[in-house]
């Protein structure tokens, strides 16, 4: 690990970003086929009216959340131009750990072939990489770190049950990652976080294992509606508490990347704060409802396809059960 200092006046900035999908894409005419030959009735149309969704990735049996989040971290370290060595924190958000221990960011931290820095894991589910990047740049501020790799990486399609039409076909796997760099130069302005547990039945897995047997339903069940009614209220009442904590307000931010559930909630979303659609980005349609990956995943996205770019503002917003929810203004 490094062992330069730290720079006097800390900050963190985000100075790489990465992604690792798994191999197989399914698109939505293959997954009604899949669909209906277990005998659940959907379609196309069904799936892109109410959600957006064109296509999921889907982990095969040895494609694991560690090994997906290990590929995005490699890939956000070689953006950053920086060597595995210099990480000194790693954070990983999931709801689909490997193992119910140890971490995988421990799994993570061995892949990339460090040794000796704090590496845990978050659980906010789909507000996962928000409450990350809180954490690490707090951490980066306080001096305790210089390097982080914040990732957010999934296997939702294994807590799916596929003979539910109304939830399997909104998610998918994958894993997107970031490297946030302690600097005398601001990059992360300002982050909020919250949860309410009064509304955790409305979205959640709730099987466990207690003294060798699973325990409890074992699949992701969702009250849609409640979902969709407190996502549009919290993330836009966030971002809006967010851009005031750094002095500025939702005129100053140049991007809204959203968490990618459902196209009418980023949409729905973008309308109240009066951010143009062209300047939301959208990655659900490609990527489904990735959950703690899915905001990294779409910011990679648009960095690697130009439209974010050195100087551009961009608030990042996570929402999911618990119910948490939460923001991060970075600055590029």
């Amino acid at each position: 690990m490094s062992s330069a200092p730290v720079p006097s006046a800390v900050f963190s900035r985000l100075i790489g970003t990465g992604s690792a999908l798994p191999q197989r894409c399914v698109s939505n005419a293959d997954l009604v086929a899949e669909l209906a030959a277990r005998g659940v009735e959907s379609s196309d149309d069904w799936i892109v009216e109410r959600t957006g969704i064109r296509q999921r990735y889907l982990a095969a049996s040895d494609e694991t959340t560690s090994a997906l989040g290990a590929r995005a971290a490699a890939e956000a370290l070689k953006v950053a131009g920086l060597p595995a060595s210099e990480v000194d924190l790693i954070i990983v958000a999931t709801s689909t750990p490997d193992m119910i221990f140890p971490s995988t960011a421990c799994f993570v931290q061995k892949a990339l072939g460090i040794v000796g820095c704090p590496a845990f894991d978050v659980q906010a589910v789909c507000s996962g990489f928000a409450y990350g990047v809180s954490i690490a740049d707090a951490m980066i501020r306080a001096g305790s770190a210089r390097t982080a790799l914040v990732i957010g990486a999934e296997v939702f399609s294994r807590i799916l049950d596929w003979n539910d039409r109304g939830t399997c076909v909104l998610f998918g796997d994958g894993a997107g990652a970031v490297v946030l760099r302690a600097d005398t130069k601001p990059g992360v302005l300002a982050t909020r976080l919250h949860a309410d547990g009064r509304h955790e039945h409305i979205l959640r897995t709730a099987g466990t294992v207690c003294k060798g047997e699973l325990t409890g339903h074992p699949f992701l069940t969702m009250d849609g509606q409640a979902v969709f009614k407190m996502a549009v209220s919290v993330l836009d009442e966030v971002a809006r508490e967010t851009v005031a904590a750094a002095g500025l307000t939702v005129a100053d931010i140049d991007w809204l990347i959203p968490h990618q559930a459902n196209v009418r909630i980023i949409q729905a979303t973008g309308r109240k704060l009066g951010i143009a659609a062209d300047r939301v980005v959208v990655t659900v349609d490609r990527h489904a409802n990735t959950s703690a990956a899915s905001v990294p995943l779409a910011l990679d996205a648009a960095v690697r396809d130009g439209r974010i770019r050195e100087g551009h503002r961009v608030m990042l917003q996570g929402v999911g059960g618990g119910f948490t929810w939460g923001a991060a203004l970075v600055q590029i």
